[in-house]
């Protein structure tokens, strides 16, 4: 090998690590501590019952980011005034043949019911508390009951087992109570 050559290799190999470093984009990472069922119920400003009617996605801001925009005619509102449908918005959606995902993040489609926990002061619109934690779906038993899947009691020291009777489906009237009774003892 000429000097030559063995010079640009040397320069390859001291120079192309430093430039990749410098020219790699920033990593990122979201990180969502689980709330337990009463910080969920007392930190969201609005908590409805009902059924989504839209969900549309549309690039947003500077940057041009992906959001989707659900909205929901509320069936039942259990916390705040969110009028006969309220419009949030969650971190994922599809623009053409661009998508953005968001690991932890719900998605929506039409026709879903849920029962959802919303965070955020106007003017700006509200999200979805602790992304997929503020989500509850209601889906029906085999007599037709809307229930839903209770959270796991998280502020014990016991562990979360498995088909555990205690988290069997509820009602979705029974957990309406149980999230107004969180309200009234923390008022």
């Amino acid at each position: 090998m000429t000097p030559c050559l063995r010079g640009v290799r040397h320069l390859i190999v001291g120079v192309l690590p430093f430039v990749i470093c410098c020219s790699a984009a920033p990593a990122s990472a979201t990180v969502v501590l689980p709330a337990d069922f009463t910080t969920v119920v007392t930190e969201a400003g609005i908590i409805v019952h009902g059924r989504v009617v839209d969900v549309r996605s549309d690039a947003t801001g500077p940057r041009r980011v992906i959001e989707s925009f659900v909205t929901v005619v509320v069936l039942e509102s259990l916390k705040g005034a969110p009028g006969t449908s309220v419009t949030f918005r969650v971190p994922n959606g599809q623009v053409g043949r661009y998508r953005r995902i968001l690991v932890g993040a719900p998605e929506f489609a039409e026709g879903d019911e849920v029962v959802v926990f919303l965070t955020g002061r106007p003017p700006a619109m509200p999200t979805v508390f602790g992304l997929s934690q503020g989500v509850y779906r209601v889906t029906r038993n085999a007599a037709g009951r809307a229930v839903v899947t209770p959270p796991p009691v998280t502020a014990g020291t016991g562990r979360i087992i498995r088909g555990d009777p205690a988290r069997g489906p509820m009602p979705v009237d029974a957990f309406a109570r149980e999230v107004r009774t969180i309200l009234e003892r923390s008022r």
